[in-house]
């Protein structure tokens, strides 16, 4: 019997445009037992304003926040990556609910550490932003989809909360974070370009298939090694290959 490790649980804010709602962010949090807020590249970051809004000990988690200048810098240490979003479609599906992504952090939140993100106001997650997602969690209205930014939060923390304890399956073990996954990427997208398996115009659209294909199974840190010592010689036969060609 298993409950989400809490510990294991951060929220990552993306381009936040309103101080007030970071600290209405970190109110929900503090409501819901997370204490690890990070921020990315914020529009405004007034803590006169923050903390107006972050009452008695939410304020703990605005004095303890970490601010980014880019999404990779804050995500990097995770190993499993959640976007949130409202617009769904082909370049942004819909995997999950907030009540299903909770039961699955059971067996994940063990031995990882878990970054939800959420966008900014106006806007949510961008296509890029989703694309160093592991999965997208949408949360369930009737009609109208828009939800504040601190009611997205709690909506989440809800259920995370709630999950367990209960009996789930063997917890995962460590897994690649996403400095270790996003090299991968890298070098596989390298690789393939060389070899004609993905349009040189156009690689970050082959990519997402990839990527999606290989989210649907979290890597471990020793799987990427593997993954990148297929690549290395690929690209050694490759080059081989050309040097025959040319004649040397």
């Amino acid at each position: 019997m298993n409950t989400i490790r809490l510990e294991n649980i951060a929220v990552v804010l993306v381009e936040p445009q309103i101080p007030e709602n970071i600290g209405s962010v970190a109110r929900a949090m503090n409501n819901m037992g997370i204490g690890r807020l990070l921020l990315v590249n914020p529009e405004h970051c007034d803590l006169s304003r923050i903390v107006k809004m972050a009452t008695g000990t939410s304020i703990d988690i605005v004095e303890q926040m970490e601010v980014h200048t880019d999404l990779m810098s804050a995500i990097g240490p995770f190993h499993y990556v959640v976007g949130t979003t409202a617009r769904i479609g082909i370049q942004r599906p819909a995997l999950t609910t907030p009540r299903q992504l909770a039961h699955d952090l059971i067996a994940i939140s063990q031995n990882n550490r878990v970054a939800l993100l959420f966008g900014p106001e106006d806007r949510g997650l961008s296509n890029e932003h989703l694309r160093y997602c592991h999965t997208i969690a949408t949360i369930p209205t009737s009609g109208f989809s828009s939800l504040n930014l601190a009611q997205a939060v709690m909506i989440l923390c809800y259920e995370i909360l709630l999950a367990g304890p209960g009996p789930v399956s063997e917890s995962l073990p460590r897994l690649a974070n996403k400095f270790e996954v996003e090299g991968m990427y890298g070098h596989l997208k390298d690789v393939l370009m060389k070899i004609g398996f993905i349009n040189p115009q156009n690689p970050e659209h082959w990519m997402l298939n990839i990527r999606r294909f290989l989210s649907r199974l979290p890597l471990r840190a020793r799987e990427v090694r593997v993954i990148r010592g297929i690549c290395r010689q690929i690209d050694w036969y490759a080059g081989e290959s050309e040097k025959i060609k040319k004649g040397e």
